[in-house]
C-alpha cells in the first residue's frame, strides 16, 4: 500500500500528478534559483515582495525562487502552438517573519487560450480540490467585470487600488466612505456594494449581474461567465464520475455543487483579465489553490500567447488535519488515498464568536443578544472560556482585544468584534462585514502645545501603532523615527522622547491635562465585525443571517441610518 511507505504530502503529489497527466498536461522542471532581475521587475505579480537573494558564479545576483510561474512564462515560445505543462516545486516565501520552503503542484497552460480550455482548466481545479477533501469549494471571479465596473466612474489608480482592496474585504461600510469622497454618484456605489456582497451558485447570482451590468466590458466578461460555466457543467459531468457529487437540481436547474460566483476575489489589474479563482478546504483558515488568467503578464514579456494556471498549496494540507478523498464505489480519476487523522464525521454547524474583553466586548455582546443570537451562559458567574448556545448555534469566547483578529484570520473563531486601529495596524486577511458603530473614537498626531513642525529634521514620532503612523506620514513624504511604546505614549514629548505621538483620542481630556493637543486627525475608528474567509463561504448562510438581524436590529434601535 502506498501510504505505507509515502508520506500524506508525497501521497497528495502523486494524486495530483497522474489527474494532470491523464489530461495531457507534461512536466515541467525548473532550477531551485533564478536571476533576481526576474523577479525585481515583477514584484506586483509576487505574494510577496521579500526574496531571498545571494551572490551566484560570476557575481550575478541570484534569488532562490518565490514563484514557479514567472519562470515557465519567461521560457514559454510564442507560436510553439498550445504548452499544456504541469509541475510539484518548492519555492521559498516568508511566513511572518521567516522565510519557509513551501511545496506548490500546479498547472499552466499557454498559447490560444479558448472557453474550452478555461472550462477544462476550472474542472481541474476542483478535481484537484475534490482529491484533496470531502469538504471544498470553488469560487470564481472576474477581472473584466470589476474593471468594467470601475473604469464606468472614471478613476485614477490610486483610486482603483483603494477601492480593490475594500472590494477584497467585502468591506461595503468604507466602500460607501470612499465613493463619497470620491465624489461617486449613488448608482455606482450601490452597484460596487451590491457585487461584493454576492456569493452563490452561477445561477443564483449571474440575474443580479445582468443587472448592475455597465458598459461593454462587463457584458463582455458575463458572456464569458455563462460560456465557462456552461463548459465547466459538461466537463464536470463528463470526467467527475466517481468523485464527489458534482451538480443537484435548484429550481429545476442543473447547477454545479460547491462551484460558486465570489468578486471579492481580486488580483492585481496590470496582470490578470479574465477569469480568477480559488480553492478552499473547510478547517484550513487559508485559501488552498490559487489561479487565472494572466495574458497581461506575458504581454510584459512580449509575448503574444494567453495564458491560464493554478498552484495548490500542500503544504497547507499537512499543517491541518483534514478530511481527504474516499473514493466511491464507482470509477475514480484519480487512485485513492489513505485519510488524514482526526476527521469529523460531520461539519460544525455552530458560528464560533471572538469578543474582545471589556466594555466593547460587552457593548458587542449586547448587539448579538438583541439580534437573538444570546447565550444565557455567558452571564452566569464562573470561570468557563466557551459559552455555547446549541438553540442559537452560537459559541462565544473573550479575548484580548488585540488578539482577536488573530483568532479569526488564523480560523479558530469564524467572526469576531475587533476595533479598526487593530485591523489598520496588523493588515489582517479578513472580511470586514460591519462597522457597528460602537467603540468610536480617532487616531491622531499629538503635541505639546505650541510644537509646530518645521521639517528641517527628522521627525520623532512615539506610538504603539507603528503601521499606521508609517502609513501616514509616507503619503505625506515626510522623514520620521518611530519610537514603539505600549503605554503611557503622552510621557514621550514631555520628556523629550519624542516631538510628537499617534495615538487612540476619545474626548481629550488626558491630552489636555498633559500640556497636549490633537494636530491632526489620520482616521475615525469603530469596532467592526470580521469574519474568517473561509468561515464565510463554509458558513454563508449563517454567517449572513446573523449579519442581517444585526442590520435590522440597529437600523430600528436607531444606531445607523
Amino acid at each position: 500500500m502506498l501510504d505505507d511507505v509515502l508520506r500524506y504530502d508525497e501521497q497528495m503529489i502523486l494524486r495530483l500528478r497522474a489527474l494532470y497527466r491523464q489530461h495531457g498536461y507534461t512536466q515541467y522542471r525548473m532550477s531551485r534559483f533564478e536571476e533576481y532581475g526576474l523577479y525585481a521587475e515583477n514584484k506586483a505579480f509576487l505574494s510577496s515582495g521579500d526574496i531571498i537573494t545571494f551572490t551566484g558564479a560570476g557575481g550575478k545576483l541570484m534569488a532562490l525562487r518565490p514563484d514557479v510561474t514567472l519562470s515557465i512564462v519567461k521560457s514559454a515560445k510564442d507560436g510553439a502552438g498550445l504548452q499544456k505543462l504541469y509541475y510539484n516545486e518548492n519555492v521559498y516565501r516568508p511566513e511572518g517573519r521567516e522565510f519557509k520552503e513551501q511545496m506548490q503542484v500546479g498547472l499552466e497552460c499557454i498559447g490560444d487560450i479558448d472557453v474550452g480550455l478555461m472550462g477544462e482548466v476550472l474542472m481541474l481545479a476542483r478535481l484537484s480540490l475534490d482529491a484533496l477533501s470531502l469538504r471544498s469549494r470553488l469560487d470564481i471571479s472576474h477581472m473584466g467585470f470589476l474593471s468594467g465596473l470601475l473604469q464606468s466612474a472614471n478613476l485614477n489608480s490610486a483610486q482603483k487600488t483603494e477601492l480593490l482592496h475594500r472590494v477584497s474585504e467585502k468591506n461595503v461600510s468604507e466602500i460607501y466612505s470612499l465613493c463619497n469622497e470620491y465624489g461617486l454618484d449613488d448608482e455606482f456605489c450601490e452597484k460596487l456594494a451590491t457585487l461584493i456582497t454576492l456569493y452563490g451558485p452561477y445561477e443564483e447570482v449571474i440575474g443580479e449581474l445582468r443587472r448592475i451590468s455597465v458598459n461593454d466590458e462587463t457584458e463582455l466578461a458575463l458572456r464569458e461567465l455563462e460560456d465557462v460555466f456552461g463548459v465547466l457543467s459538461q466537463t464536470c459531468a463528463a470526467n467527475c464520475e466517481g468523485s464527489e457529487k458534482t451538480s443537484f437540481e435548484r429550481n429545476g436547474q442543473r447547477t454545479l455543487d460547491n462551484v460558486n460566483l465570489d468578486f471579492s476575489i481580486v488580483n492585481d489589474l496590470s496582470y490578470y483579465n479574465g477569469i480568477i479563482f480559488q480553492g478552499f478546504i473547510e478547517d484550513i483558515p487559508k485559501k488552498v489553490l490559487s489561479g487565472g488568467r494572466y495574458d497581461e503578464l506575458l504581454r510584459k514579456f512580449g509575448k503574444k500567447s494567453d495564458a491560464v494556471g493554478f498552484a495548490v498549496y500542500l503544504d497547507l494540507l499537512t499543517a491541518y488535519s483534514v478530511e481527504t478523498y474516499l473514493p466511491s464505489s464507482g470509477p475514480s480519476p484519480i487512485p485513492p488515498v489513505a485519510s488524514a487523522a482526526n476527521r469529523r464525521s460531520t461539519p460544525d454547524d455552530m458560528i464560533s464568536i471572538a469578543l474582545p474583553k471589556g466594555r466593547l466586548g460587552e457593548k458587542a455582546y449586547a448587539i448579538f443578544e438583541d439580534a437573538g443570537y444570546g447565550c444565557p451562559a455567558i452571564h452566569e458567574e464562573n470561570r468557563r472560556l466557551v459559552f455555547e448556545s446549541a438553540e442559537n448555534k452560537v459559541r462565544y469566547f473573550w479575548v484580548k482585544p488585540s488578539d482577536v483578529a488573530i483568532y479569526v484570520e488564523r480560523g479558530a473563531a469564524d467572526i469576531g468584534i475587533v476595533g479598526k486601529d487593530i485591523l489598520l495596524d496588523n493588515s489582517s486577511d479578513i472580511y470586514e462585514l460591519l462597522d457597528l458603530g460602537i467603540g468610536k473614537c480617532r487616531i491622531c498626531v499629538a503635541a505639546e502645545k505650541g510644537f509646530a513642525d518645521n521639517h528641517e529634521r527628522t521627525l520623532r514620532v512615539a506610538t504603539k501603532f507603528t503601521k499606521i503612523a508609517r502609513d501616514y506620514y509616507e503619503k505625506m513624504g515626510r522623514d520620521i523615527d518611530i519610537i514603539k511604546l505600549n503605554g503611557s505614549i503622552e510621557l514621550a514629548p514631555l520628556l523629550g522622547l519624542s516631538d510628537v505621538i499617534v495615538d487612540i483620542v476619545e474626548t481629550g481630556k488626558t491630552l489636555e491635562e498633559n500640556n497636549l493637543e490633537p494636530t491632526e486627525t489620520i482616521v475615525n475608528i469603530s469596532a467592526r465585525l470580521i469574519s474568517n474567509k473561509v468561515s464565510y463561504k463554509f458558513k454563508h448562510e449563517a454567517i449572513k443571517m446573523l449579519c442581517d438581524a444585526i442590520s435590522v436590529r440597529e437600523q430600528e434601535l436607531g444606531v445607523r441610518s
